[in-house]
Order: structure tokens, then C-alpha cells, then sequence
């Protein structure tokens, strides 16, 4: 176990970090941001991931949606993620060029992250729910811990414009689009029928068709949720500063 002690990480950033059963004793945090999956996160004795659930819930009613066993629930859940993405497709449309390719504070630029569902979408729906064995789709980006990505036929060297990965991502989601109009309870609740291979996602075996399709929906929530927030600096960037 690693022990800071008396140390001034004032301005420090962890980026895909385990962080689980850290202790921080004594310390002093302010305007300090925490974006991730964070359980039973206990503020100066009080458990406070239920108070921010609670208003995540409030802010964006899609959630419960997305937690729903309901067919009807999962169609409109996912119904309400495409008419947002729309809305933010106009919105960086209507920016200064090339707005879609800038990332900020190293994240993901706007085209990335829609490459990165398109990786979601083939590894999470087409592979676990529908049990498909095919090759990724090229543009597909998946994170750098994701092994054998070539061998998976992803190509490191894409660099697609905003308009080819929207094209993409408008057939992957016809695909859900056709399945959902059509999936019962029953089969929701079925295991889900992942290959007996060692593509990504290796722990997906075991997991029913619901908890698969759940990791879709979750994924473009929240990838939805970080490239608005990252829009955000990019317009004020760009904004006119006071003279």
C-alpha cells in the first residue's frame, strides 16, 4: 500500500487510477473534482453517493430508465440518448471548424468519444447480446487497456471525419433500434450469449442480455454527459475574452 503523508499534490490528476479503500486522513480539499465510478464514498462520516445519486437522478430522469427491466422503459430510455446526441451533433455543428476533433484537458475530442461508442457497440451489443463474431468495426476506438486491438480489426491509424463516424453510428443504431422494438421480458433476462473467445470484453461471460444492453446504455449516457461538459470549455475557449 502506498502512504502519502504531509505531501502537497495541490494540481494533481489521476487518471485511470484504482483508488478503491484509499484513506484520506486529515487533508485539505477544495474546489476538487471526482469524476468516475464511485461507491460508498464517505465525506467526513457520512456516505454521501446516495444524496449524489439521488440528484443525478433528479437532473437526468433517463437514468431510471435505463435501470428499468421494462422493454417500454428501454426503448425510451434509448430513444431520449439518440434525440440528445442529435441535439449535441447541431451544437458542435454550429461551432468553429473542426470543433468536433478538439479535446480539452486531455479528454477525448467529440469525434472520439463517438468512436469509442461505436468500440461500445460492437463489444457490448453486437458480441454480447446478439452473439456475433465478427471483426470490430475499423473506427472503433477502444482505451488503452484494451489488448489485441488490431487482432480485433480495429486500426489504430483511423482518423475519420465527424460526418463518416456519424454515418456508423446511425447503422449500429438501427441495429438496437430493430431489437428493442422486439425483445420480451424473457429475453432480457436470458444469458447473455457472449463467444467463447478472448476478445473484449473477457468478463462479460455469465452476465444476462439485460446487464450487457444496461453497459451500452450506461456507456452513451455518460460519454454524452463528458462531451457536453467538454464542449462547454471548448466554447468558452473560444469565446471573446473582455478586453
Amino acid at each position: 500500500m502506498r502512504r502519502f503523508d504531509d505531501e502537497d499534490l495541490t494540481g494533481a490528476e489521476f487518471r485511470e487510477c484504482i483508488l478503491s479503500r484509499a484513506r484520506m486522513v486529515g487533508v485539505v480539499m477544495q474546489d476538487a473534482e471526482i469524476d468516475g465510478l464511485v461507491t460508498n464514498l464517505v465525506v467526513n462520516g457520512v456516505e454521501v453517493m446516495t444524496y449524489v445519486e439521488a440528484e443525478l437522478d433528479r437532473r437526468h430522469p433517463v437514468r431510471l430508465l435505463i435501470r428499468s427491466d421494462q422493454p417500454d422503459d428501454l426503448r425510451e430510455a434509448w430513444r431520449q440518448l439518440r434525440e440528445a446526441w442529435a441535439t449535441t451533433t447541431e451544437r458542435v455543428r454550429s461551432m468553429p471548424e473542426n470543433s468536433g476533433h478538439h479535446g480539452v484537458d486531455g479528454e477525448w475530442s467529440m469525434v472520439e468519444t463517438l468512436r469509442h461508442l461505436v468500440f461500445v457497440h460492437d463489444s457490448w451489443f453486437r458480441r454480447c447480446v446478439l452473439g456475433l463474431t465478427e471483426p470490430f468495426t475499423a473506427m472503433g476506438l477502444g482505451p488503452s487497456f484494451v489488448m489485441n486491438q488490431e487482432e480485433s480489426g480495429l486500426d489504430s491509424s483511423a482518423r475519420p471525419s465527424l460526418d463518416e463516424v456519424l454515418a456508423v453510428r446511425v447503422r449500429k443504431a438501427s441495429e438496437i433500434e430493430t431489437w428493442l422494438a422486439e425483445v420480451t421480458p424473457d429475453q432480457l433476462a436470458q444469458t447473455a450469449p457472449v463467444p467463447d473467445d478472448d476478445r473484449w470484453p473477457p468478463y462479460a461471460k455469465g452476465r444476462t442480455v439485460r446487464q450487457c444492453l444496461g453497459t451500452v446504455l450506461n456507456e452513451e449516457w455518460a460519454h454524452h454527459g463528458f462531451c457536453q461538459r467538454d464542449l462547454d470549455k471548448l466554447s468558452r475557449q473560444n469565446s471573446p475574452q473582455d478586453s
